[in-house]
């Protein structure tokens, strides 16, 4: 394990919550940029993305150099996130956390998660079309809830060092001005329908994190926020539940929404993980015990999808031996009968489960929620596009932390359990064990 810091006590580091009024202001730039920045120095990055999230991770992990994992007080659970940061915080020069959507959105927000670990907030404010109201819209940030440990403002998008200047005026006395980014299209981030495109989908990804680095290089972001306080990180054991088990997990531009501490529990209760891909029409490896599809974009590659015989029949051939798949939301979906996009066109799927999906033009679901089971609940979110028609009565069906509306169904068929639903898995290992060993849940 590596010292902690110069100047921090054991269980303290630097670090600083990236948070916005809004979606779309700019946060994951502006992560992505001081992970870079700092990463280039030769400090030790760690960078976390608050609440279910697969896109923004792959970013900062480009930018941080390592894996990048979720914090969220009821997804992951208090202690938990306390735990992550605390092994991170041994480890660390500096630990970032992106906020998601605006500061006090959601139940619970970004704010509270940086409130209950006292990281201090750095609000990233688009500036576009706005001048002295940029003050209004940083006071309220930084009073709405007193608690709050607010650490300064940054302006993206700024139009020319006189507008930077007016923005910085209309700052009440006392807050904190942290520089300002210029808006161009050269650093800005491209996005899409379920949010920003795939890190290896940007061909001048890096290029990007680089002009984004040296802009922060010129702000007051240059220098380490204060050290926070996070404990000493606790060492949990859990039982070998998948010892020997050879999981295939299929992992490519089509199948991508994977959390990586999805992954390490796997390796942690005794499971051999390996990966292939169904775009590159790989076979399943060897001696392949159960499967995982994870969600990702099929839709956009449904045709290649179509045309890959090697993986369908490798595919096929696993179900039919009875072992375990187990399939979330674009997975599902690579599944059913057949799959339609949002101009009519239809492809036909693996034909493992009996149902066809239709893209839409907006989400058609979106939200925390668990499924209850043998072992207890299974925390996660979903997050789709998708209308699913299907003769399948589904096993169980997840509930909501908020409402009395009906969550994702789960369907059993078999050998396969599929949902829309994301789960994480760390919320409920003995729960993520059955699924893989095939047993109830």
């Amino acid at each position: 394990m590596s010292a902690p810091p110069k100047g921090t006590a054991f269980g303290a580091c630097p670090a600083l919550f990236i948070s916005a009024p809004a979606s779309g202001q700019g946060k994951t730039t502006i992560t992505a940029g001081l992970a870079r920045y700092h990463r280039r120095l030769g400090r030790r990055v760690r960078v976390f993305k608050t609440g279910p999230d697969f896109l923004d991770p792959m970013i900062l992990a480009q930018a941080s150099g390592a894996p990048v994992l979720s914090l969220d007080l009821w997804m992951v659970g208090e202690a938990a996130c306390r735990n992550l940061l605390a092994q991170a915080a041994a480890v660390a020069d500096l630990i970032l956390i992106e906020g998601v959507m605006g500061l006090f959105d959601g139940t619970p927000s970004s704010a509270d998660l940086a409130t209950v670990f006292g990281v201090p907030v750095l609000a990233v404010i688009s500036a576009k079309a706005m001048a002295q109201t940029f003050g209004a819209v940083a006071f309220g940030l930084a009073q709405f809830r007193p608690q709050l440990p607010f650490y300064g403002v940054l302006a993206n998008r700024v139009g020319s060092s006189r507008h930077a200047q007016m923005l910085e005026e209309s700052l009440p006395p006392g807050m904190r001005w942290c520089g300002y980014l210029a808006g161009t299209d050269d650093i800005e981030l491209p996005d899409r329908h379920l949010g920003l495109y795939q890190a290896a989908e940007i061909g001048d990804l890096h290029t990007r994190l680089d002009r984004a680095a040296d802009a922060l290089a010129q702000t007051a972001l240059a220098e380490l926020p204060p050290p926070v306080e996070f404990g000493e990180a606790v060492q949990e054991t859990l039982p070998r539940l998948l010892e020997g088990k050879r999981i295939a997990i299929a992992r490519d531009a089509a199948f991508s929404f994977i959390y990586p501490a999805n992954v390490t529990l796997l390796q942690t209760l005794g499971a051999h993980v390996e990966y292939f891909s169904p775009l590159a029409d790989d076979a399943l490896p060897d001696q392949t015990d159960a499967l995982y599809l994870p969600g990702g974009y099929p839709e956009l590659h449904a045709a290649a999808l179509a045309g890959n015989t090697r993986s369908a029949t490798a595919i096929r051939a696993h179900a039919a031996a009875g072992k375990p798949v187990v399939a979330e939301c674009g997975g599902m979906l690579y599944l059913l009968d057949r799959l339609t996009d949002t101009n009519g066109a239809s492809t036909p799927m693996l034909g493992l489960l009996p149902g066809h999906a239709t893209m839409q033009t907006r989400f058609t679901a979106l939200g925390m929620q668990q499924i209850d089971g043998l072992h207890g609940p299974l925390t996660g979110h979903t997050f789709h596009y998708s209308k699913l028609t299907t003769p399948l009565t589904p096993l169980r069906s997840a509930t909501r932390p908020q409402g009395d509306a009906p969550g994702e169904a789960v369907f059993r068929a078999g050998s396969i359990v599929a949902t829309y639903m994301h789960a994480y898995w760390p919320s409920n290992p003995a729960f993520t064990a059955a699924l893989f060993n095939g047993e109830a849940f």
